[in-house]
């Protein structure tokens, strides 16, 4: 049952990260795609994160952690160590974005692939919650997270791909590198699902600490990129159309 529930969510998570390919097709025909547009679509991805953030990771983190009090506290624990984590990877490792600059230590590495590490960073999580949404046994709560995560990784890999061609890579190479971006998910969703088998009574503390890490990413990158180019209330609309969007999904799938 173990081995199934970990390449279930090692599957999960690979499908999800495939999404960012899916994302990123239309540079193969055009990179005439509006920033205005592309906020919106970022933003339907903040939202998409959010929403499954808070209903399939915390709100089950408090229920498998006793309910109360004690399930609240567990939560808020390890909500603020999956932030911190997030936090120390993102200070010690080298990585581009293409709005805030270098971040990080400093590195002689080219350009793209200080990119591509800045995209591992924000995969990264998003495959943990789907391997750790599934980990528990509840396969309709990791199927509504994979398809939120495949969901929200589709603005993604476009952004992804249209910060490729203002550097001058070719369509086609823009498009093979969104895809590499998202094969990263699957090593989140193989060690979230692993190590909830492994550990049971670590299941709580692990959705709360992908819960953590996802709000992050969010905050410290999607919502401040959204913002930046001026169509900041385009962007907002997209947050409230994602979040109601995997609302609806997490509780008719959950």
């Amino acid at each position: 049952m173990g081995e199934n529930i970990v390449l279930t969510g090692s599957l999960a998570s690979l499908l999800a990260g495939l999404a960012t390919a899916v994302g990123a097709l239309p540079v193969l025909f055009t990179k005439n795609i509006k920033e205005s547009v592309l906020d919106a679509m970022l933003g339907f991805a903040a939202g998409v994160m959010l929403a499954a953030t808070s209903f399939s990771l915390i709100l089950p983190a408090i229920e498998k952690g006793g309910g109360g009090a004690k399930g609240a506290a567990i939560t808020a624990g390890g909500v603020m160590l999956g932030g911190i984590f997030l936090d120390y990877i993102d200070k010690m490792l080298p990585h581009f974005h293409t709005i805030a600059g270098m971040e990080g230590k400093e590195s002689s590495l080219k350009k793209i692939w200080l990119f591509i590490i800045a995209i591992t960073i924000h995969n990264f999580p998003e495959g943990l919650a789907v391997g750790v949404g599934f980990g528990g046994g509840d396969y309709k709560n990791g199927l509504s997270l994979a398809i939120g995560i495949g969901l929200q990784n589709m603005p993604e890999g476009l952004a992804v791909a249209l910060s490729l061609l203002r550097e001058d890579y070719k369509p086609s190479k823009a498009f093979f590198i969104a895809l590499l971006t998202g094969l990263v998910e699957p090593i989140g969703g193989i060690i979230g699902a692993a190590l909830v088998q492994v550990a049971e009574p670590i299941l709580p503390w692990a959705l709360a600490f992908a819960a953590g890490a996802m709000l992050f990413v969010i905050s410290d990158e999607i919502i401040p990129e959204t913002h930046s180019r001026g169509y900041q209330r385009l962007a907002t609309y997209g947050v409230l159309l994602g979040f109601v969007i995997m609302m609806f999904l997490d509780t008719t799938l959950g």
